[in-house]
């Protein structure tokens, strides 16, 4: 794992060093998505990130990294009083410097934040010096913000995590089963596929219908969110497993695994393959 901080630590640093840096530096990269809530799992947050929409002058120490490159207006906005860049050339950006596992969750993460603030109407837009507060990922900016960066170091990689991020994703966790089961060769998977238990609906994290069989990442962030007033995480563990036993009735196979799974998913992989059915 790369050296990490607390998420609110990263944002004093990123606004003590903005007070320091001439006008014209943009929060960007890991800082922006620090700023527009988005989850950073496996990316360093030791150093600052802004951009300077100039050529040359990039730099970095201890605390910072200076990044050059052109920033057009629409791909700045202002988020708590801070300039960052926008959401979708933030994904881009950090797609083009990290490895695929975290850029594609950070990728599935603001796909999803998007989603959700359009869906709730909690998209607030205010006008400050033109500058719209703050924006929403869709599909269609990120391919925009990808047209913009052709011949940039890194863009081949973008790509490939932009054509591979599904807001359907729920979690890292999901995120990071997904580039799993993509990397051990199993076939083609769905998201939050529907099983019909008779009058209910149980969504299913992946499934891969033709082969009758589903696939369910346990972390401590699902059960928690599963957690109703009143109930105890032994409550929510054994309606569950109540859950697990219908899909099951429902003549589907069903194979779990965790956090700890991820770390090497051989085994897991084949737990997969030796539930379908052929």
């Amino acid at each position: 794992m790369h050296p990490t901080t607390r998420t609110p630590g990263h944002r004093l640093l990123v606004r003590a060093v903005l007070g320091e840096l001439a006008d014209g530096a943009e929060a960007s990269h890991v800082s922006a998505a620090v700023w527009d809530g988005v989850p950073t799992w496996g990316l360093r947050l030791d150093r600052a990130h802004v951009t300077f929409a100039r050529r040359t002058g990039g730099r970095r120490d201890d605390r910072l990294y200076v990044h050059t490159a052109s920033l057009e207006p629409d791909e700045i906005v202002v988020i708590d009083d801070v300039r960052v860049t926008s959401a979708a050339r933030t994904v881009v950006d950090v797609a083009r410097t990290v490895e695929f596992a975290p850029a594609v969750a950070m990728a599935d993460a603001a796909l999803r934040l998007g989603v959700r603030r359009e869906s709730q109407s909690h998209v607030e837009r205010r006008e400050s010096a033109g500058i719209v507060i703050p924006d929403v990922v869709e599909r269609a900016a990120l391919d925009a913000a990808l047209r913009r960066a052709v011949g940039w170091p890194g863009v081949p990689d973008a790509r490939r995590v932009v054509a591979f991020a599904d807001a359907r994703s729920e979690s890292v966790g999901e995120s990071r089963s997904r580039v799993a089961i993509a990397l051990a060769g199993l076939p083609s998977l769905q998201l939050q596929w529907p099983v019909f238990l008779g009058r209910t609906t149980a969504y299913t994290d992946f499934a891969w219908p033709a082969q009758r069989t589903v696939g369910e990442f346990d972390g401590k962030v699902k059960y928690g969110r599963l957690l109703r007033p009143g109930q105890s995480p032994g409550d929510v563990v054994y309606a569950e497993k109540l859950r697990e036993d219908a899909i099951r009735a429902e003549d589907w196979e069903v194979v779990r695994w965790t956090w700890a799974d991820l770390h090497d998913f051989t085994d897991t992989a084949a737990r997969i393959r030796d539930r379908f059915r052929s």
